[in-house]
């Protein structure tokens, strides 16, 4: 029997592309879905999906009162939902959609793709922590389905609370020769270096990749595509740098205008900083946009990213944050011919790694959830 799922996350459904391919992977294997997250003040439009969705307008944009609200409005929106499985994406939901589960009866699903506990933000916040660790540990251990996106992280839950945790990695969908819109040439002459993302945050790599462009001739632009809390310091650091010609702030789109612009680019980068363990044991979404996108990447050394990289030799490696050293990679990939020998390997990086492979255990969970719903008597 088809499965009425409501999958459930703080984020805007228009920039999730993770909530997104579930979705339509649950779409398309015949199950009603309806997907719920937030709307905010500079939140773009959504276009029309082939799933129900809501996006909820809260009093909160941030902070413990925006997490308070969301989970308790969650909470009320699954008591009177008619769905068989409610899932919560990220422990920020989980409170929430667990209690409204247990009230419901209904069966609960984790889509755990961030070591939430361990997040730098919460680094230096320790009674803030211990609260999310509380709820982690209250809940955690009872959960029959949990999915994270790394191994490294199905390693540490599963070492910590036991449970059987599936990996679905958050890669694109493989479609060689997508359609795509126009959009603006962002320097035809010029070498573009790409950072995108929904995250572009602290403690990523960003400031010292914006300063390493003092080390740059101008044949060189640096183009940052998205939104995150540290674009203000990088536009006012390209300000006093005086950088205005090499660096480029383009705000958040769509996500075929930001594959269209990602192809454009030479290097992609993923500098994510081994300050806490989950960035330690992240394998960032980007790094995926650029191999489909047939660029090739300048990565940190963290686990998962390293293994990916060096598996099929798509990129090269930073060794330290130093701007000068970062610059050196960048025109040492770009004057030795390293960057044409990685673009001949992306093809078939995007041929193993991609969205059709990793939907496939994802559809045999909630294939286990829908035979065991039929052995339920009612």
């Amino acid at each position: 029997m088809p499965l009425r799922i409501c999958m459930l996350v703080t984020t805007d459904l228009v920039t999730d592309q993770r909530v997104h391919k579930v979705c339509s992977s649950l779409t398309n294997a015949g199950h009603h879905v309806h997907a719920v997250g937030r709307v905010r003040k500079a939140s773009l439009n959504l276009a029309k999906r082939p799933y129900a969705t809501t996006r909820l307008k809260l009093f909160f944009e941030k902070g413990p009162f925006f997490y308070a609200e969301f989970n308790l409005r969650i909470f009320f929106w699954l008591l009177f939902s008619n769905a068989d499985v409610f899932v919560a994406n990220d422990l920020d939901t989980l409170l929430g959609v667990y209690w409204a589960s247990r009230l419901r009866k209904k069966q609960l699903v984790l889509d755990n793709h961030e070591y939430y506990t361990g997040m730098p933000e919460l680094v230096h916040r320790p009674r803030t922590k211990a609260i999310w660790k509380r709820i982690e540990r209250s809940i955690f251990p009872k959960l029959r389905y949990v999915i994270t996106d790394t191994d490294a992280k199905r390693e540490l839950f599963e070492a910590e609370y036991q449970n059987k945790v599936r990996v679905v990695r958050n890669v694109p969908v493989w479609n060689p020769s997508p359609t795509l819109p126009e959009v603006p040439a962002l320097a035809p002459q010029r070498t573009i270096l790409l950072y995108q993302g929904a995250g572009i945050n602290i403690q990523r790599g960003t400031e010292e990749l914006t300063e390493a462009m003092q080390f740059l001739d101008d044949t060189y632009l640096l183009v940052f595509i998205g939104s995150g809390d540290v674009l203000p310091y990088l536009k006012q650091r390209v300000i006093s740098l005086q950088l205005q010609h090499k660096v480029l702030f383009i705000d958040k789109v769509p996500l075929d205008v930001l594959q269209a612009y990602t192809r454009q680019a030479a290097l992609g980068f993923t500098l994510d900083k081994p300050v806490s363990e989950n960035y330690t044991c992240s394998l960032p979404n980007k790094l995926f946009d650029y191999v489909h996108a047939g660029v090739p990447v300048i990565a940190s050394r963290l686990r998962e990213v390293e293994k990916m990289v060096l598996r099929f030799q798509i990129g090269g490696f930073i060794d330290s944050y130093e701007p000068s050293h970062i610059a050196e990679v960048i025109h040492q990939a770009v004057t030795s011919g390293l960057v044409n020998t990685w673009k001949q390997n992306l093809m078939e990086a995007s041929r193993q790694i991609n969205w059709q492979n990793e939907e496939k255990t994802l559809l045999s969970m909630y294939a286990e959830i829908e035979e065991y719903l039929t052995k339920i008597p009612g």
